[in-house]
């Protein structure tokens, strides 16, 4: 026998085992990709919940048409046997064409019709009294746009969302106390306790109710940026976990999974706008009111990107 032919029989068991491992880590990728797509659709049907109303919109929107829709945002205080109420109050209007999002937080104290109760109240009220549902309608009345699809976070578990990533990362522009929780200026890492905490100052920040909203965007971006990092995927459990325990929405699978794919580069030119308004006071209780022309300034620019 050829010396080249012993060589060869000799390479051959190493091969085989090579090829072996290879084919066991394709198994392994592939039974841990089902199992993470797994986790994602059992937490995403325990987080749909549909919402039965009538909208502004004469049609459904398309998603597959890439037709620009809105979504509401409400952090809620829920408690058991407390409904409690949307101190979070946050729109989206995303236009796939234009490639942007745009984004108003409402302060929680604007005086509007609560539309189902036919008073005036503060905005944040309407989920007390009816849910979603309401919160989707009078949203709809104040800013005369179609609110397509909401997004509801239990701000009581959003701490559990912050752990479930390992914290997030802020640049706080201020120092200040709060929750027994001490918040020094320039960039800190924040827990879930912490993170709550941070959001919830309102009283000593100049800025008052708007200085609160910035500090909420600054977590959800860095919730988002976290959970899409690849070194969290190890935590997907927990993640998914957090999301099923502590955020509901009428958007299904299907349609999430549309929107990434289709509409994710709208995603990376977020507008913020702010709606302009003064303190007042009516039978001793404070309200936010916003004058009918700056009311009617957002509506126009949020119809224009809407394309309505």
């Amino acid at each position: 026998m050829r010396a080249d032919q012993t060589k060869g029989k000799k390479k051959r068991p190493w091969l085989r085992v090579t090829g072996i491992v290879f084919l066991l880590l394709f198994i392994g990728v592939g039974v841990y990709v089902y199992s993470v797509y797994s986790s994602l659709t059992s937490a995403v049907d325990t987080m749909h919940q549909p919402v039965e109303r009538e909208t502004k919109r004469p049609a459904d929107v398309t998603l597959e048409q890439k037709d620009p829709f809105s979504v509401l945002m409400l952090g809620v205080d829920e408690r058991p046997g407390d409904r409690g109420r949307s101190d979070t109050m946050i729109v989206l209007t995303v236009n796939p064409e234009l490639n942007s999002v745009k984004m108003l937080s409402i302060p929680r104290d604007t005086r509007t019709e609560i539309v189902g109760r036919g008073s005036q109240d503060k905005i944040n009220h309407a989920y007390a009294f009816g849910g979603v549902e309401m919160s989707m309608d009078t949203v709809e009345h104040f800013l005369d746009i179609p609110i397509d699809y909401y997004l509801k976070v239990n701000m009581e578990g959003f701490k559990d969302i912050v752990d479930s990533v390992g914290g997030v990362l802020v640049t706080n522009d201020q120092e200040f106390s709060q929750g027994g929780h001490q918040f020094a200026k320039g960039e800190i890492l924040l827990n879930g306790d912490k993170a709550l905490s941070y959001v919830r100052m309102r009283k000593q920040d100049p800025r008052g109710d708007f200085g609160r909203q910035q500090r909420q965007r600054q977590i959800i971006e860095g919730v988002i940026k976290k959970g899409a990092n690849f070194s969290t995927l190890s935590k997907f459990d927990d993640i998914f976990g957090a999301l099923e325990k502590n955020v509901k929405t009428n958007l299904t699978f299907d349609q999430m999974v549309g929107i990434q794919s289709d509409y994710k580069v709208a995603g990376k030119s977020v507008e913020q706008m702010q709606i302009s308004g003064s303190g007042t006071m009516i039978s001793n209780i404070y309200y936010y009111s916003v004058p009918a022309e700056e009311q009617q300034r957002v509506q126009n620019e949020l119809k224009e990107h809407l394309e309505l």
